[in-house]
């Protein structure tokens, strides 16, 4: 049995402004809590390959792995897996992006299954992702549409 989830929320802001955060991989460290650090392994016009760290969890173990992502600006959505894929058998996400009349949807689709030497099985690791997205997403929320703002702001001194 493999693990699916799916969460989206809507940012009060454009899509282009959400879009741009949110696919700036250098600065995840400074969009999502989770991440320490990023660092990019290579580059080839839509697709990045990067180095993901997490912070030291309750046990003090600090999470790392590889993955790739790759970019449709036209169609605005991102597909993503794990490279290297530590507990996991498989990690999947695609990433979309649609304009509403809040602002920007972005929702994350994610399919995975767990090794069976995994700490967590299927089902827990679903709970997991649910239970982070959310919490992700609503951060990513909150600071792309400060973003917004500040540009709103330094837009209205402008003129």
């Amino acid at each position: 049995m493999a693990g699916h989830t799916e969460n989206e929320i809507t940012i009060a802001a454009p899509l282009e402004l959400v879009w741009t955060m949110t696919n700036d991989v250098d600065n995840w460290p400074r969009l999502f809590s989770e991440y320490a650090s990023v660092e990019v392994i290579e580059r080839d016009g839509d697709r990045v390959v990067f180095r993901l760290t997490m912070h030291p969890d309750e046990q003090d173990r600090v999470w790392s792995w590889v993955s790739e992502r790759v970019v449709d600006p036209v169609a605005r959505t991102v597909r993503a897996r794990r490279v290297e894929t530590g507990p996991f058998q498989y990690m999947d996400i695609v990433w979309e992006y649609a304009e509403t009349p809040q602002g920007t949807r972005m929702r994350w689709i994610q399919d995975f299954a767990m090794k069976p030497e995994a700490p967590v099985d299927d089902a827990g690791m679903t709970d997991n992702i649910n239970r982070n997205s959310r919490t992700q997403m609503a951060l990513i929320r909150d600071r792309i549409e400060q973003a917004a703002g500040e540009r709103r702001t330094a837009a209205a001194v402008a003129d």
